[in-house]
């Protein structure tokens, strides 16, 4: 979709509320509502909503990891998988 197709004043917003939650939801469209010209709020489909947090939360994940390892903070894979083994078993006896 282009953006200027995706901008819509909150005026058509409330005259065409149905088409326009019809037309995110089916197509997965975003559309950016403004209020006296400025960009004010984005109406976006649940599932798009849902995949951008998702990918948000991997982007801090890695961001994360990167800190760490900048930081020193690293744990080689196979010290990594011994010390989960070795509470695997202590669980396993407790």
């Amino acid at each position: 979709m282009k953006l200027s197709e995706a901008v819509k004043p909150i005026s058509y917003l409330k005259a065409h509320a149905a088409e326009v939650m019809r037309d995110v939801s089916e197509h997965r469209r975003t559309v950016v509502i403004t209020l006296n010209g400025e960009a004010k709020a984005v109406l976006q489909d649940v599932h798009v909503y849902e995949e951008l947090q998702a990918s948000l939360a991997m982007l801090r994940l890695l961001a994360q990891s990167r800190k760490s390892a900048r930081a020193g903070r690293l744990t080689l894979l196979a010290a990594a998988f011994r010390r989960v083994r070795r509470r695997v078993k202590r669980s396993d006896r407790g």
